[in-house]
């Protein structure tokens, strides 16, 4: 599937994603820990956290593993851009790098990673190098940010499953496989997407739609350890909050933030 349609398929499926609620944490984050000149957004996706942010004023850069995605967000920049110009200081960046394992050659003032990128992660090393890698890419006095579903949200997704959606444009079914051994959770989509009008031989319209097939895998992980994770690869300051709150987690928090300090 081209990536143009991709973009389509995914930003249908994400719309009702919270990105201003992202955006309003990681600016209390930041009146809270000092705001930040540039911002490295891990997992950037399709951009829609990176963008608003550099649409904001700030040095965004914007890391993902799948170059569909970073093709998609691009894109997005680049219409932003016409729209309504960066202000100064405003720029964005996408670079294709794991987030276990990327490099600008420089540190940044901040690192955000949002949308429980951090679940995809499925050894526990993996974590581990991830955290320290973010805090190798910190300057001194920043902040890393990000999200985690926890294991009661995971359980939430296979008790409640299967999910459906049936649009005119597209479709999909969703099942969910949970592995309470490892927390783990395996989401089987099958997605049905309108293509653009298609014709028989005689020139008669009709419909036709792609069928895409996605499989998704998410790990929790306690959040006691990712504290502990947190402390160990050096961060002197570390916080978690529960469900977009300001608000110390607990065994009911679905979606959990850590703020940590370098």
């Amino acid at each position: 599937m081209a990536y143009e349609r991709f973009s389509y398929v995914y930003d249908r499926l994400m719309e009702d994603m919270p990105y201003d609620e992202w955006l309003r944490f990681a600016k209390g984050c930041w009146d809270k820990f000092g705001h930040p000149r540039t911002v490295v957004d891990l997992g950037c996706g399709t951009g829609s956290i990176a963008v608003p942010l550099a649409q904001e004023g700030y040095e965004v850069i914007g890391i993902d593993l799948s170059e569909d995605m970073l093709a998609v967000a691009q894109s997005k920049a680049d219409e932003a851009r016409l729209h309504r110009p960066l202000p100064p200081g405003g720029s964005v960046t996408f670079l294709q790098q794991d987030l276990r394992d990327w490099e600008l050659g420089r540190q940044a003032d901040s690192v955000v990673s949002f949308c429980d990128c951090f679940n995809y992660l499925l050894e526990e090393e993996d974590i581990t190098k991830a955290i320290r890698q973010a805090y190798a890419g910190l300057k001194p006095g920043g902040v890393f940010i990000f999200d985690v579903h926890t294991a009661e949200q995971l359980l939430d997704y296979a008790a409640s499953q299967p999910f459906f959606l049936n649009e005119d444009d597209i479709a999909y079914i969703w099942t969910c496989g949970y592995d309470e051994s490892r927390s783990e959770i395996e989401h089987a989509l099958t997605i049905f997407v309108q293509e653009e009008e298609h014709h028989r031989g005689d020139d008669t319209p009709s419909e036709w739609f792609n069928r895409v097939e996605e499989m998704h895998t998410q790990r929790a992980y306690p959040l006691p350890w990712l504290e502990t994770q947190l402390r160990e690869a050096g961060f002197r300051e570390v916080v978690c909050y529960g469900d977009f709150l300001f608000k110390q987690a607990t065994e009911d928090t679905r979606r959990a933030f850590f703020a940590a300090v370098k």
